[in-house]
C-alpha cells in the first residue's frame, strides 16, 4: 500500500536566499509532485493490484459516464471525454491512492442548470472552474470550504438525489418533451404517464431489479476467510466480481437485447442514438460561440450566462472531492494535503477543457470500488483512463444501441444512497437548531440549487454569528457577582455583555462589584477595549470595582497597552473575591 504522503515542508525563518533554496529543494518538489514520493519505491506487487483496481473501476466508469452525460443534458460522448483526463493528472499531482476523478451525479446536475444543453458552455465552464480551483490552491484558500457546514452538505445532496432520480423517470418510462425545472418536471411526468412505452418500462424495471439484487448480494457476502472450501471461495469471488461491475453488466446485456431487436427492424426501446466516434480533438476551449443563425455569443456574454455556476460548481467540486479523500485517507491510514488536492482537481479541469470535458470531481462510489479492490497507488487511475480511451476509440458505434432506460436505472441506483433520511433524526437528537440550515438548503435546492446552498450557508453563518454575539454567561452570586464567559469575547458580544452587567450590577437596587472570569478569552479587539473603558468608568462612578481574572498574556498585554483607567486584574476568582472583601492587593 502507498505510504503516507508527506506534507509540504515548512520554511524556516531565514534569509531570502535560504527561502529560495528551500523552495527549489527536492522536498519542495515532492510536495508539488507527489508522484516522486511513491514512484521510486514502486513494486511489481503494486502493479498487479493497480491493474486489477484500474480495470474494475474502468468497467464501472464507462456506463456511469454515459449516464451522467444524460443528467448534464449533453451528448453521451461528453461523459467519456470527462472521464479519462483525471486519471493521468491525479496520478502525478494527487495525494490519495484511492480517489478517482471524473463525472459525478452532483456535478452533472449542477452543470445541467447552467450550460443549457450547450457543449460550448460546458467546456468553457470546465476551463473557468479549473482556473478558479487552481487559484484557490495556490492562494491556499481551502479554508473557505470550512464555512459550508455538514447540514448544508446533507441538505444539498439529499435534494440532488431526489432531483436526479426523479429526472430519470422520463427515460425509464420512455417519455419525451419533459421540462427541466423540477416542479414542472414532476407535473409533466405525471401528466404524460399514459404515454409511457411498455418496452422501456419493462426493460428499465428489469435493469433496476438486477442492479438492486446484485447490490444486495454484494452487501450480504460478509467477510471472507481462507479456511473456506475452494468452491465456496470461488463462488464468493464470482458474486463479488459480477456485483462490482454490475453497471457494465446491465448496460451490456440491455444493449445486446436492443441491438437484436434493431437488427430485425423492431424499434422497441428508446436508444441513445447517434454519437461522435473516436477520441476528442485536443484544442483550446472555445471562448465564444457562433449559433446556427450566425449570431456570435462573446466570452463576456457566456460568463454572464454562467453566472452563479462559476461560484457554486468550483466550490461544490472541491468540497465533494476533498471530503472523499479525507474519508478514505482516514479509513486506510494515510494523510492527504488539502491544498494539493485542490490543485490536482483544478488542473484536471483545465486540462479536461482541452478535450471537451465538462467539470469533474471525486466520485465516492468509484473511489470505494478502487479502495475495495486493493489499489496501491494513484497509478490505478491511469489504467482506468486507458480503458475509457479504448472505449472512445473502438466502442462508440456500439453505444448507439444503448437503451436510455438502462442508463436511467444505473443513475437511479447510483444516487439512491445519497439520500440520507436518517440525518433528520440525527440532527433532531443531537442539535435541533441544525435542522434550520438543512431544511433551508433541502427545500430551496428544488427551486434553484445555488439558492439552496446560499440559503443554507447564510443560515449557518447566522447561527454562528448569534453564538458569537450572545456568548453563554455563567453568573454566580457571592455578594459580589462572578461572571464567567464560556467562549471568546469579540466586538459583537460586547453590547450584550455591557447590558447584562448594567442590569445585574449597576442598575439594581444595590450596586455590586463584578469579577469577570476571562479564562476562556483568547483575544480582544479595539471595540472590546473601548467598551471596557466605558464599563470601568461606570463602575468607578458608582464606587464599585470590575476585576478581571484568568487573563491570558496576549489579552493582558493589549489591555495594558490601552492604559485603561482603573484596570484591576488578579490570577484567580478566589483572589478576586478576597481582594473585594478585604484589603485589595491588585496586580
Amino acid at each position: 500500500m502507498m505510504e503516507p504522503l508527506m506534507d509540504r515542508p515548512l520554511l524556516a525563518a531565514g534569509s531570502a536566499r535560504d527561502r529560495i533554496v528551500a523552495c527549489c529543494s527536492y522536498g519542495a518538489l515532492k510536495a508539488w509532485l507527489p508522484i516522486l514520493s511513491w514512484l521510486p519505491r514502486y513494486r511489481l506487487t503494486w502493479l498487479k493490484m493497480d491493474l486489477i483496481a484500474g480495470v474494475t473501476v474502468g468497467l464501472t466508469v464507462v456506463p456511469q459516464a454515459l449516464a451522467y452525460a444524460e443528467v448534464a443534458g449533453l451528448p453521451v460522448q461528453y461523459g467519456l471525454y470527462s472521464a479519462f483526463v483525471g486519471g493521468f493528472v491525479y496520478c502525478v499531482f494527487g495525494t490519495s491512492k484511492d480517489v478517482t476523478l471524473g463525472p459525478t451525479a452532483i456535478m452533472s446536475l449542477l452543470c445541467s442548470y447552467y450550460v443549457d444543453r450547450d457543449p460550448v458552455f460546458a467546456v468553457l465552464l470546465t476551463f473557468l472552474c479549473g482556473v478558479i480551483q487552481t487559484s484557490m490552491a495556490i492562494l491556499r484558500l481551502g479554508f473557505l470550504l470550512d464555512f459550508i457546514s455538514y447540514p448544508v452538505i446533507k441538505g444539498f445532496t439529499s435534494a440532488a438525489a431526489i432531483t436526479i432520480g426523479f429526472g430519470q423517470l422520463k427515460n425509464l418510462l420512455g417519455l419525451q418533451n419533459i421540462s427541466q425545472q423540477f416542479f414542472l418536471q414532476v407535473y409533466d411526468t405525471f401528466r404524460k404517464l399514459p404515454e409511457a412505452r411498455v418496452p422501456d418500462v419493462t426493460l428499465g424495471l428489469l435493469c433496476l431489479a438486477t442492479l438492486v439484487a446484485l447490490t444486495f448480494m454484494k452487501s450480504s457476502l460478509g467477510p471472507g476467510s481462507d479456511d473456506l472450501p475452494v468452491h465456496v471461495r470461488g463462488a464468493r469471488g464470482l458474486v463479488w466480481s459480477f456485483s462490482t461491475v454490475r453497471n457494465a453488466l446491465v448496460v451490456i446485456c440491455a444493449t445486446c437485447l436492443s441491438y437484436s431487436f434493431e437488427v430485425y427492424g423492431h424499434h422497441l426501446f428508446t436508444i441513445t442514438g447517434q454519437t461522435s466516434a473516436g477520441l476528442p480533438p485536443f484544442q483550446a476551449p472555445p471562448f465564444s460561440e457562433t449559433t446556427p443563425n450566425g449570431t456570435v455569443i462573446s466570452f463576456n456574454e457566456i460568463v454572464l450566462d454562467l453566472g452563479g455556476g462559476l461560484v457554486v460548481i468550483p466550490i461544490m467540486g472541491l468540497l465533494e472531492s476533498i471530503a472523499i479523500a479525507k474519508a478514505f485517507a482516514s479509513q486506510n491510514d494515510y494523510r492527504i494535503d488539502g491544498n494539493q488536492e485542490l490543485f490536482a482537481i483544478g488542473l484536471t479541469n483545465i486540462m479536461g477543457s482541452f478535450v471537451s470535458a465538462y467539470p469533474v470531481t471525486g466520485s465516492f462510489g468509484r473511489t470505494a470500488v478502487n479502495s475495495q479492490t486493493g489499489v496501491c497507488t494513484p497509478a490505478g487511475g491511469v489504467v482506468t483512463s486507458v480503458i475509457v480511451l479504448l472505449s472512445l476509440a473502438f466502442l462508440m458505434p456500439v453505444f448507439y444501441y444503448i437503451p436510455k432506460a438502462s442508463l436511467a436505472a444505473v443513475i437511479i441506483c447510483a444516487v439512491t444512497p445519497m439520500f440520507d433520511y436518517r440525518v433528520i433524526a440525527k440532527l433532531w437528537r443531537v442539535k435541533k437548531p441544525d435542522l434550520l440550515p438543512f431544511l433551508a438548503t433541502f427545500l430551496l435546492s428544488f427551486w434553484q440549487v445555488q439558492y439552496g446552498i446560499v440559503a443554507g450557508v447564510v443560515v449557518s453563518l447566522g447561527m454562528l454569528l448569534y453564538d458569537v454575539a450572545r456568548p453563554q454567561l455563567k453568573v454566580r452570586d457571592h455578594g459580589v457577582l462572578v461572571v464567567e464567559l464560556d467562549s471568546g469575547l469579540r466586538f459583537p458580544a460586547m453590547q450584550y455583555l455591557s447590558q447584562m452587567l448594567f442590569s445585574k450590577a449597576l442598575t439594581a437596587s444595590s450596586h455590586r462589584s463584578v469579577v469577570l472570569d476571562c479564562c476562556h478569552v483568547s483575544g480582544v479587539d479595539y471595540t472590546v477595549v473601548d467598551e471596557l473603558r466605558d464599563l470601568l468608568r461606570q463602575f468607578q462612578q458608582r464606587g464599585e470595582v470590575l476585576i478581571f481574572t484568568g487573563l491570558s498574556n496576549s489579552v493582558l498585554e493589549v489591555l495594558l497597552e490601552a492604559e485603561l483607567p482603573g484596570l484591576k486584574h488578579v490570577e484567580s476568582v478566589e483572589a478576586a473575591l478576597q481582594a473585594v472583601s478585604g484589603t485589595p492587593s491588585y496586580n
